[in-house]
Parts: structure tokens; C-alpha cells; sequence
């Protein structure tokens, strides 16, 4: 079997990342943070096996979603043998400010 295939963040991306784990750390527990990490990194594995997986998204059908936990959605597209991820979205924000 195929060990997967490669996943590239966009660098909107991360920094979406980057801003909700500031965001993290400031309130929510070590525990809780450690618990996110596992979280992405379970679904990252997922998506790498199957990309098609999960849900495509409601606005644009190339695009798919997973929810990590409550409060993060993460958006990916499968293209060219290469997974892409495109959001990091707080699912706190208006959803007027994802941006896909």
C-alpha cells in the first residue's frame, strides 16, 4: 500500500495556524493544546490515505473540509498527487472571513 500522499501547507494557511495557536496558548491548557496537535495530526494521516475522505465544502466542491475539534475546520484540495492545505479556520470567526 501507498504510504500516503505528500501534504503541503500554503503559507495562508499556516499562518492561520500560527494565529490560533497564539491564540491557544494564551487560553486554553497545555492538555488542551497537546489534544489539538493529536487532532490535526490524526486527520492529516487520514487525508494523506484518502483525500476524499471528507466532505467537500458547501462554496466551492474541489475544496474539502474536516473539522478537528469544535472549534477548527481545516480545508484541503487534492490536486496533481498532491494535497494542499489552504485553511486553518477558527470556526469562532464569522464565517463571512474564511477565505478559500
Amino acid at each position: 500500500m501507498k504510504n500516503g500522499y505528500k501534504i503541503l501547507w500554503t503559507a495562508f494557511a499556516l499562518k492561520e495556524l500560527e494565529k490560533t495557536i497564539e491564540y491557544l496558548e494564551e487560553n486554553w491548557t497545555e492538555k488542551e493544546l497537546r489534544t489539538l496537535a493529536e487532532g490535526i495530526e490524526e486527520k492529516l494521516v487520514l487525508i494523506s490515505q484518502n483525500p476524499n475522505l471528507f466532505q467537500a465544502s458547501d462554496n466551492k466542491k474541489n475544496i474539502r473540509r474536516v473539522v478537528i475539534q469544535t472549534y477548527n475546520t481545516l480545508y484541503y484540495r487534492f490536486e496533481n498527487e498532491r494535497i494542499e492545505i489552504i485553511s486553518f479556520f477558527s470556526n469562532r470567526q464569522n464565517p463571512k472571513r474564511r477565505k478559500l
